[in-house]
C-alpha cells in the first residue's frame, strides 16, 4: 500500500496520534513505521491527492501536533512511498543523517523573513541622491530623447538592484547572530529579501523583537515581514523516504 509520509522523528518521541487524522476526504488514519531508532509518521495515500487547502492544512496540523511533543523532521506536502518497506529502507540507509538533523533541530523552529520596498519611494531616493540620474531625468523630459530615457532606465535599474542587495545583506546580517542556521532563499516577485532562520525556542522572543526593531529602522517605505514560528522545512535538507515530494 502506498504511504503518505508526514515526518520523521526519533523512536523516543511519544507520537501520540489519538484524535488526529491526516490528509484525504475522509481523512486517513495515521500510523507509524519504525526502523533504526527512527519513526516515520504515515497514512495511506488518498486517491487523487492534490495540494487542496483542506489537505495542506491537515498536513500542517499533523506536524504541529507532533512538534508539540518533541523534535521532528517535517516533510513537505506530497511526500510518498510505495510501501512500508521502502520507508524502513530509507530510515536504515540514512540513519546517521536523520539523527544528526534531529539533533540540530532540537529546540528550534523556523522563521521566514521577507521584505519589499515601495518602488516609487525608492526611485525618489535614487533621483534625490544621484546627480547623474537627476540630469538624465531632466534631459529626458526636456528633449524626449529615447536614448536618454534608456540610459536613465539602465542607471535606475542598477541603482535599485544595488540598494536592494545591500538592504537584503544588512537585514540578514542583523538577524544572523540570533539564529543557529540561516538559509538565503531566492527573493521572488517584488521582494528584495527572503531568508529562513533556524531559531532556538529560548531565543524566539529576542529574535522577533529584533525583527520588529529592524522593520522600524528600515522605515515606512519598506514592508518587512517575519513569518513564524514554522516547522523547519528549510533545514531538513535530507533525502525523503519516498518517491515524491511536495
Amino acid at each position: 500500500m502506498a504511504l503518505y509520509v508526514y515526518a520523521i522523528t526519533s523512536d523516543t518521541h511519544p507520537t501520540r496520534l489519538e484524535g488526529i487524522t491526516g490528509v484525504g476526504d475522509p481523512p486517513e488514519e495515521l500510523s507509524t513505521v519504525t526502523a533504526a531508532d527512527l519513526t516515520a509518521i504515515v497514512s495511506a495515500v488518498p486517491d487523487g491527492l492534490r495540494a487542496r487547502r483542506r489537505d495542506v492544512l491537515a498536513h500542517q496540523d499533523v506536524l504541529r501536533h507532533l512538534m508539540a511533543d518533541g523534535t521532528v523532521l517535517p516533510l513537505r506536502f506530497g511526500a510518498t512511498a510505495t510501501d512500508e518497506q521502502q520507508v524502513r529502507s530509507a530510515l536504515e540507509e540514512h540513519t546517521d543523517t536523520y539523527h544528526q538533523r534531529l539533533q540540530t533541530l532540537t529546540g528550534c523552529t523556523e522563521y521566514l523573513l521577507k521584505g519589499r520596498y515601495d518602488e516609487e519611494a525608492l526611485l525618489r531616493q535614487i533621483l534625490n541622491d544621484s546627480a547623474e540620474a537627476r540630469q538624465l531625468n531632466e534631459e529626458g523630459r526636456r528633449t524626449g530623447d529615447p536614448n536618454v530615457k534608456m540610459r536613465l532606465g539602465e542607471l535606475v535599474v542598477r541603482a535599485l538592484q544595488t540598494r536592494q542587495n545591500a538592504a537584503a545583506a544588512d537585514a540578514i546580517a542583523a538577524l544572523r547572530p540570533l539564529a543557529r542556521e540561516v538559509h538565503e532563499n531566492e527573493a521572488r516577485g517584488d521582494d528584495f529579501v527572503s531568508a529562513s532562520f533556524l531559531v532556538e525556542d529560548e531565543r524566539s522572543e529576542e529574535f522577533t523583537t529584533a525583527g520588529q526593531e529592524l522593520a522600524e529602522q528600515l522605515g515606512e517605505d519598506c514592508e518587512l515581514r517575519l513569518h513564524g514560528p514554522l516547522p523547519p522545512y528549510t533545514f531538513v535538507q535530507e533525502p525523503t523516504p519516498g518517491d515524491g515530494t511536495g
